[in-house]
C-alpha cells in the first residue's frame, strides 16, 4: 500500500530533515535581509564595495605637501651675514704684442662692514686684490659693481675695497664680533666663494680648533720667513676663493677674515682666519691713508743664525756664548737708528728689556708694541761690547 504511517520512525526523519532545511533557509535569508538594512554599504562578501568607499574616501581628501621650519641658530647666523659677503674679480691688465688685454686673474671674497656717505667699505685679503689694475664687486645677488682699492697691507694680508654705496642698504653691513672671547670647539660658519663666483655665498660649518695660532709666512718669496701671522684655526672648509671671506659666530657676527689653508695631502680641516679684532686698527689706517701706519728704526736686517761662525767670531766679534740676534746690515740716513748712532754690524740682541733672537722677534715687537714715536731701548753689541741706546720710532712710509 503506499501510504505512511505517522508512528514510523523512518516517517519522522524523513519530516525531519525537510523542515531543518526549510528553517535554515528561512533564517539565512532574514539575516541577510537584515544586514542589508543595517550595513546598506555592504552588499558582497568579497568586500568590494568596501574597497571602494575607502578609496573614494580617500580620493576626497586633499593631498598636503609637508613644510618643516627648519630654523635654527645656523640659519639665523647665515641669514644675518650672507648678504654682506661679496666676490672681488681681480683684473689685470697683459699685453702681446702692440694688444693690450684686460683678464680675470681670480676671485676671492670680501666682507662690507662700514657704510660712510656715498662709499661703503669691504675688507678683504691682499693677495685678493694683489697686482690688479682693474677691481669688480660682485653682490649677493649677482649686481656687479666696480671698485676701488682704498690701501693694502702686505705683513697682515688685509686689504680694503670701496664701492658706492648706492645699491646698498645698511642690513647689508656686516657686525663685527669680539675674537678675544672665542673658545675653542665653539661653532663657526665659513661664508665666502670658493672656486669663483659659480658657488657665491657658499657656507660652510665648523668649529674653533684652536685660538692665538701663529703660522709662518714667507712674504717675499726666498724660502725664509718673515713674519709671522697671528690666526684663528678652524675645521669649517675653507678653500681657494673664501679667502677675504667671512668667519662667523652663532650669532651672525664677523670674528674673522678668512685668510689660507693648509693645502697638504695628509691634511685635512686646518683652515686659518685673521682675527677681527687685530684686523679692525689694521683696517682703520687702510681707510685713512690707504697704508699701515707703523713705527721704523730705519734699518735693514740679518739674522745672526744665518751668518758663517767664522764671521759670528771674526767680523762681529761676538762672545761665543752669544748665537743668536739680529746684525744691522745697513742704516737709513737721517734714521732714528742713524740718529741714536747705531752702525752696521752692531748686533740687536734685546729690545725694551726682552730678548730678541730674530727678525721676526724685534718685528712682533716693533709692529704691535710700539707706535709711531714712542721711544725705544736697543741693546747691542759692537766690537765684542754689549752698548745700550735710546732712539725715538718715526713712521715707516717715510724711509
Amino acid at each position: 500500500m503506499g501510504y505512511y504511517d505517522d508512528h514510523s520512525p523512518n516517517q519522522y526523519r524523513k519530516r525531519g530533515k525537510g523542515s531543518s532545511f526549510l528553517m535554515g533557509l528561512i533564517g539565512g535569508i532574514i539575516g541577510a535581509l537584515l544586514v542589508v538594512l543595517i550595513y546598506p554599504n555592504v552588499t558582497n562578501l568579497n568586500g568590494q564595495t568596501s574597497v571602494e568607499t575607502t578609496q573614494k574616501n580617500q580620493g576626497n581628501a586633499p593631498s598636503k605637501n609637508v613644510s618643516l621650519d627648519v630654523t635654527s641658530d645656523v640659519t639665523a647666523a647665515v641669514e644675518k651675514t650672507a648678504n654682506s659677503v661679496v666676490g672681488i674679480t681681480n683684473i689685470q691688465t697683459s699685453s702681446f704684442w702692440s694688444t693690450t688685454e684686460s683678464q680675470e686673474a681670480g676671485v676671492g671674497s670680501g666682507v662690507m662692514y662700514k657704510k660712510a656717505g656715498d662709499v661703503v667699505y669691504i675688507v678683504t685679503n691682499h693677495h685678493v686684490v694683489e697686482g690688479a689694475s682693474q677691481l669688480e664687486v660682485t653682490l649677493a645677488d649677482g649686481t656687479k659693481l666696480p671698485a676701488e682699492l682704498r690701501g693694502t697691507d702686505v705683513w697682515t694680508d688685509l686689504a680694503v675695497v670701496q664701492v658706492d654705496a648706492k645699491d646698498i642698504s645698511d642690513k647689508m653691513i656686516s657686525e663685527f664680533g669680539d675674537s678675544d672671547a672665542l673658545k675653542i670647539g665653539e661653532p663657526v660658519i665659513a661664508i665666502g666663494n670658493p672656486l669663483g663666483l659659480q658657488f657665491s655665498g657658499s657656507v660652510t660649518q665648523g668649529i674653533i680648533s684652536g685660538v692665538n695660532r701663529t703660522v709662518p709666512v714667507d712674504i717675499n718669496k726666498d724660502g725664509i720667513p718673515d713674519w709671522q701671522a697671528e690666526v684663528i684655526q678652524t675645521d669649517a672648509a675653507i678653500n681657494p676663493g673664501n679667502s677675504g671671506g667671512a668667519l662667523v659666530n652663532i650669532g651672525g657676527q664677523v670674528i674673522g677674515i678668512n685668510s689660507m689653508k693648509i693645502a697638504e695631502s695628509a691634511v685635512e680641516g686646518i683652515g686659518f682666519s685673521i682675527p677681527i679684532n687685530y684686523v679692525i686698527p689694521i683696517i682703520e689706517d687702510l681707510e685713512k691713508f690707504g697704508e699701515v701706519k707703523r713705527p721704523s728704526m730705519g734699518v735693514t736686517l740679518r739674522n745672526v743664525n744665518e751668518v758663517a761662525a767664522y764671521h759670528q767670531q771674526q767680523t762681529l766679534k761676538l762672545p761665543k756664548d752669544v748665537q743668536e740676534g739680529v746684525m744691522i746690515e745697513s742704516v737709513v740716513p737721517n734714521s732714528p737708528a742713524e740718529s741714536a748712532g747705531l752702525k752696521e754690524l752692531d748686533v740687536i740682541v734685546e729690545l725694551d728689556g726682552e730678548k730678541v733672537d730674530d727678525i721676526l722677534q724685534l718685528r712682533k715687537h716693533l709692529y704691535t708694541e710700539k707706535s709711531v714715536g714712542d721711544s725705544m731701548k736697543v741693546k747691542y753689541y759692537r766690537g765684542g761690547k754689549l752698548n745700550e741706546v735710546t732712539l725715538k720710532l718715526t713712521d715707516e712710509s717715510r724711509m
